[in-house]
C-alpha cells in the first residue's frame, strides 16, 4: 500500500497585510509551530518523496518534515494555487502507482478538488470534509485504487 499525505500549508498570516508577492508570503510563528508539529504527527508514515507548491508558505510547511526524514522538498508547479486539479491529481497518483508514499503541500483551493477526484475514484470520505490550514488528509492507495481516507487536524500551535 502507498499513501498520499495531502497537506494544506500552515498558517501564513493575513494575505491582505503582506506587502510582497503572495508566493513569497512566509509562515507566521503559528505556522512554523504547525509545520514542526507535522514531524511528530506524521512520524509513522514512511515517505519516499515530499513535493510542494513553489509558494514559500507551502515549502516551509513541509521543510521540518523533509529535514527530519533526510529528503528534499521537490517543488511542483502543478500544486500551485490556481493550478488545474486534474493535473495535480494525475501527477500525485502516478507517484503512488510507482509504490512510493508521498507528502504533498498545497493550497486551500486545490485540496478539496483533489479530495473530490480521489472520491470519484473510490476513496470514501467522511461527510464532514474540511481543510483548515495545517491539516493533512491521509489517502491510502492499493493495487491501483483508492482504499481509505482520514483527516488529521492541524498540529496544536
Amino acid at each position: 500500500m502507498s499513501r498520499l499525505l495531502l497537506i494544506r500549508h500552515a498558517h501564513a498570516g493575513d494575505r491582505a497585510r503582506w506587502r510582497g508577492p503572495d508566493d513569497q508570503r512566509p509562515l507566521s510563528e503559528k505556522g512554523w509551530r504547525q509545520a514542526r508539529g507535522l514531524v511528530a504527527l506524521l512520524s509513522d508514515d514512511g515517505l519516499a518523496r515530499i513535493t510542494s507548491s513553489p509558494s514559500l508558505r507551502c515549502v516551509q510547511t513541509v521543510l521540518p518534515l523533509a529535514e527530519t526524514r533526510g529528503l528534499q522538498v521537490e517543488e511542483d508547479p502543478r500544486l500551485h494555487e490556481g493550478s488545474d486539479p486534474h493535473e495535480a491529481f494525475t501527477a500525485l497518483e502516478a507517484d503512488l502507482h510507482a509504490g512510493a508514499s508521498v507528502a504533498a503541500s498545497t493550497h486551500g483551493d486545490l485540496m478539496p478538488a483533489i479530495l473530490d477526484l480521489a472520491a470519484e475514484r473510490g476513496a470514501v470520505l467522511p461527510p464532514d470534509v474540511r481543510w483548515p490550514k495545517g491539516c493533512t488528509w491521509v489517502l491510502d492507495h492499493e493495487d491501483g485504487r483508492w482504499v481509505g481516507a482520514r483527516f488529521l487536524p492541524p498540529p496544536e500551535a
